[in-house]
């Protein structure tokens, strides 16, 4: 409950900012915010102030003929503009570029969407195969959010690189989780993908964002974030391996994971 108040992964009342990143691709996300937004404040101050002198400046002579086809003018308004324009394209490319490059994954969850719940399956580089529904619970316990909680949350390791498959089996949905800086339409017969990366540990809430019939609102999605051996024995709750195997997993994931890679990141300002 403490994490929900402190990393604020769960919707807000009358929210003043966004909720707080969990992933690389989050944190690329608001730091495009965060400049687009002083771009618009400086933009915002300065027409403020040409009103406010042009108002309150009785004396202050302004003449149309002055105005009207002035050249310098006019290169002015034309080139100021295209230069913000080319300072938010720039990194806008580079976010975008980077939201679509997907890692060398070390686990693939494959999401399913339908009336009115979620398919999961987790398949990971040894051919382990997890499959199950998420559907939203009809009572909570005390510290559990009413209409975001669910029977069964996706388990997830966090610092692993995870590809994330999205399709549908009946009408349109979309798989949002706003810490995660993820929200992918669900498609029937189209499969879209996205790639994830957790930072770090906590319970993430999100809901389906489009509109797919009565129920729409009766879709939450719960991810959590665990440490890697967490995750594995979350995976081993599912079927009856020996020891040797729950072992050679660890190793597995204890290699890849200090295998030297290209660290992936945003530097967008």
């Amino acid at each position: 409950m403490l994490n929900l108040y402190v990393f604020c992964d769960a919707a807000e009342k009358n929210p003043w900012y966004l909720q707080e990143e969990a992933t690389i691709s989050m944190i690329g996300i608001r730091d495009m915010h965060d400049m687009v937004f002083f771009y618009i404040l400086l933009v915002f101050v300065f027409i403020s102030y040409l009103l406010i002198i042009y108002i309150f400046q009785k004396n202050l002579l302004i003449r149309p003929k002055d105005l009207t086809h002035n050249t310098l003018l006019e290169i002015i308004w034309t080139i100021i503009p295209a230069i913000i324009l080319i300072l938010i394209a720039i990194p806008t490319f580079k976010l975008l570029y980077n939201l679509e490059e997907v890692l060398k994954p070390l686990i693939t969850l494959k999401v399913e969407g339908n009336q009115w719940f979620w398919n999961y399956s987790i398949v990971d580089s040894l051919g382990i195969n997890v499959e199950f529904s998420s559907y939203p619970k009809n009572s909570v316990n005390n510290g559990e959010l009413r209409l975001l909680e669910v029977d069964n949350r996706v388990i997830l390791p966090i610092l692993t690189p995870i590809r994330v498959l999205v399709t549908a089996s009946d009408v349109l949905h979309s798989w949002a989780i706003p810490s995660l800086g993820i929200k992918i339409d669900a498609i029937p017969g189209r499969i879209n993908h996205t790639f994830l990366y957790l930072l770090r540990e906590g319970v993430y809430y999100g809901q389906c964002s489009e509109l797919c019939g009565l129920a729409h609102f009766n879709m939450p999605i719960v991810i959590e974030g665990v440490p890697t051996i967490n995750y594995i024995s979350w995976l081993f709750s599912f079927s009856d391996w020996k020891l040797s195997d729950f072992i050679s997993i660890i190793k597995f994931f204890k290699v890849s994971l200090t295998d030297k890679r290209k660290i992936w990141t945003f530097d967008i300002i």
